[in-house]
């Protein structure tokens, strides 16, 4: 199968050497992200278009290669294509009706047709005669050049012609690493995973960075979303994920801070902390969630009054955005069912919240505030490689086992996002197979019965392994990882 990869039109507007810079980058991060899959999948191109060619018909590889293409930044479109040698004018038709003949049958169309390359002929020219084929030679009940049901789309470029099969709408943005790198301050909620999104899609390599409010559960509910962001939108990069315990930090703010600026002065402390690992990593910018008006914390005064204490520049990319805006994209790219089980905890402190604080007064207020403990905090932060979250176990003596094949009576559990369980079922001949996404798996996983053992599949192991060391951990025995070959 040989897949066109067109450009995002901002890519193609750049001068000469930043799009060259940007197809290369693109280039390279399929070739990483592709190479997973299949060795043998080749990436070629250059300034105009990419090809992805891969010599194998099995579905579910090429599935997987489409999900990969159509979530990669910096990806306008993908089409599947058809490449020939270019036949004579007036054989041009006859590949293109043996695509398109059972799709025109009593439907409107249009063809269309893209040419490079010194033909002798117009791409007008190829349409017309297209056309006059496939309206003799196929079913198709018309022509219709303005609002057709079909669109027959080809391209000829030099000596070879390309049947479009299908044309399938990708990511857009920039491709990954074009841009500085950042870091995103991630609750799990809707806001922080959207804009984790938002940024990535725009080219920016995205860490991670997490204030534990809440203990072990909190941790593994964000290590999720931000497994999940990374393995979909931005794998071909590696990026690290930090997490930096702050109970004590918000206790301390409890004791000894004004209920009114509670808020204000955790948000000022996080971005403090966050400043601190942000040039450590050399990182320049941070990445919030944050919207106008949103939450108390979020009016103009109050984000000046926040801003106002980062050395760093300040990304908000929902800063004009709905609410409802925010969580229709997080239902598009697939976090929005997890993110509405993560707990909001920046909330619990917010007694009689400012809308409108004063720096002066705010800086007062911070003065009471011990600052050895949020020293103590960032001392303690744990950094690890995103792609690692499943390896670094508090306790090592709960790492799952591991199996290639089923133990008789065991039951598989799916644990892939549902969206992933549609696209390529799980089935295996003489086992049960359990649905229950990542996401449920903490509240669903103790009401099963408890004398037969559990395996938990994902594609890549990575939710699997660290739900199984989770489940472990809590005291299940009867959990471990089905890894097949």
């Amino acid at each position: 199968m040989l897949y066109i990869i067109r450009f995002f039109p901002e890519m193609t507007i750049k001068s000469r050497p930043v799009r060259q810079k940007h197809v290369k980058a693109l280039r390279g991060n399929l070739r990483i992200m592709l190479e997973r899959l299949e060795p043998t999948i080749s990436v070629t191109g250059d300034w105009d278009i990419l090809e992805v060619e891969t010599a194998s018909d099995d579905k579910n590889l090429l599935e997987q290669v489409e999900e990969i293409l159509l979530h990669t930044p910096g990806i306008s479109l993908v089409m599947p294509v058809t490449k020939l040698p270019l036949p004579e004018f007036d054989d041009i038709a006859a590949p293109v009706l043996a695509e398109y003949r059972q799709s025109l049958s009593g439907r409107s169309f249009a063809v269309r047709c893209k040419r490079r390359g010194k033909q002798g002929y117009t791409s007008s020219d190829v349409e017309r005669q297209v056309g006059a084929v496939l309206m003799r030679e196929s079913d198709a009940r018309s022509v219709d050049l303005r609002n057709p049901e079909v669109t027959v789309r080809l391209e000829i470029r030099d000596k070879d012609l390309y049947v479009i099969q299908r044309q399938l709408k990708g990511l857009g943005g920039f491709p990954l690493g074009t841009q500085e790198g950042v870091l995103s301050l991630i609750s799990g909620g809707f806001d922080s995973a959207v804009s984790s999104y938002q940024v990535m899609r725009r080219g920016l390599q995205t860490h991670f960075l997490f204030f534990n409010l809440g203990g072990r559960e909190h941790e593994l509910a964000v290590k999720e979303v931000a497994l999940y962001l990374w393995m979909k939108f931005g794998s071909s990069h590696r990026v690290k994920f930090v997490s930096v315990p702050f109970e004590n930090v918000v206790n301390n703010i409890l004791e000894h801070v004004d209920n009114g600026h509670m808020g204000v002065i955790l948000k000022r402390m996080m971005i403090r902390a966050a400043d601190r690992i942000a040039d450590e990593m050399g990182v320049r910018a941070l990445v919030t969630g944050e919207s106008i008006a949103q939450v108390s914390s979020q009016t103009l005064p109050n984000l000046a009054v926040i801003d106002s204490i980062s050395n760093c520049l300040i990304i908000r990319p929902l800063v004009v955005s709905d609410k409802q805006d925010i969580i229709d994209t997080a239902r598009a790219i697939g976090t929005e069912t997890f993110s509405a089980n993560v707990p909001e905890y920046c909330g619990v402190i917010s007694v009689k919240p400012t809308t409108h604080a004063r720096k002066h007064r705010v800086e007062e207020e911070e003065a009471k505030i011990d600052f050895s403990i949020l020293e103590a905090a960032l001392a303690d932060k744990e950094v690890q490689r995103i792609d690692r979250v499943v390896e670094v176990i508090e306790h090592r003596d709960v790492e799952p086992d591991s199996y290639q094949e089923i133990p008789q009576g065991a039951v598989v559990i799916d644990v892939r996002h549902p969206d992933e369980m549609d696209r390529s079922p799980l089935s295996i001949d003489g086992v049960e197979v359990m649905p229950l996404p990542f996401y449920q798996l903490a509240s669903g996983f103790s009401k099963l019965p408890s004398e037969k053992q559990y395996l938990l599949y994902c594609d890549r192991g990575m939710m699997s392994r660290l739900h199984a060391s989770h489940l472990k951990d809590a005291g299940h025995n009867n959990v471990a990882v089905y890894r097949p070959e």
